[in-house]
């Protein structure tokens, strides 16, 4: 390669670097920013550091978290709060580009971000109710309390929680949750919700039938079926079916 040719790349590298200092927004902006920064047009480092992209620190520096949904960057109030907003003081750290962007170009054409759950306090997590509609369907009209239970942080569906894998609702133990889950507690559940199933009337047919450990239900019996029995009750009985 000449040396001309080399000084002739040199110079127009140079000159490319000049322009996307002096004119990022048409060198390498990908698309207008949103009405609210309008007046940041052409101040990319107002939002972004140099060769590290986008700076959370300094978003809150115009957008405080105690303030997002009361006031304007200027401080003034807002006309008509967001409610909805207020789960920004509730952030264990400001990491605004995690669920933000801003010009047409990365939302046209990059992914949609979800909001990040895990930037939540977890008082803030256990509390879904407070930002979420409760769902109307029939079996969560029964259900309140913490949707971690069943669900994600990440992804409503599909629920992690199968309820077959300890216990088949079938012929009648088909009822309300609150029956066996008090409370709704769904880390908890009791089998004396039901007036056939006593603690005398429960430990009376085990003790017959020579079983002394009753106490975690599930454990033996996955089913209605009282003779599918699918553990041991204390390492001695097995159950009808696979007895030793």
């Amino acid at each position: 390669m000449s040396k001309l040719l080399k000084l002739v790349l040199a110079f127009n590298l140079a000159v490319l670097a000049a322009l996307v200092f002096i004119w990022p927004e048409l060198m390498v902006g990908p698309g207008k920013l949103i009405p609210g920064h309008k007046s940041l047009e052409g101040d990319c480092f107002a939002c972004h550091a140099p060769l590290t992209g986008a700076s959370s620190a300094r978003c809150v520096s115009c957008h405080k978290p105690a303030d997002i949904g009361r006031l304007t960057s200027a401080g003034v109030p807002l006309v008509r709060p967001v409610v909805k907003a207020a789960f920004h003081q509730e952030l264990i750290m400001q990491d605004c580009v995690a669920c933000h962007s801003d010009h047409a170009g990365v939302k046209r054409f990059a992914r949609q971000r979800q909001f990040d759950h895990t930037l939540l306090k977890k008082t803030t997590r256990d509390q879904c109710q407070a930002c979420h509609k409760s769902p109307t369907d029939s079996l969560h009209q029964q259900i309140t309390g913490n949707c971690l239970q069943c669900h994600t942080a990440t992804k409503w569906t599909p629920a992690t929680f199968d309820h077959n894998k300890y216990f088949v609702l079938d012929k009648d133990h088909n009822v309300s949750c609150a029956t066996c889950h008090v409370r709704n507690d769904y880390s908890r559940f009791t089998c004396y919700g039901c007036h056939e199933h006593t603690p005398d009337n429960i430990r009376r047919k085990h003790i017959k039938e020579g079983i002394s450990k009753f106490d975690d239900c599930v454990e033996c019996h996955r089913s209605a079926n009282e003779d599918d029995i699918q553990g041991r009750g204390d390492g001695k009985r097995q159950g009808k079916k696979g007895e030793d």
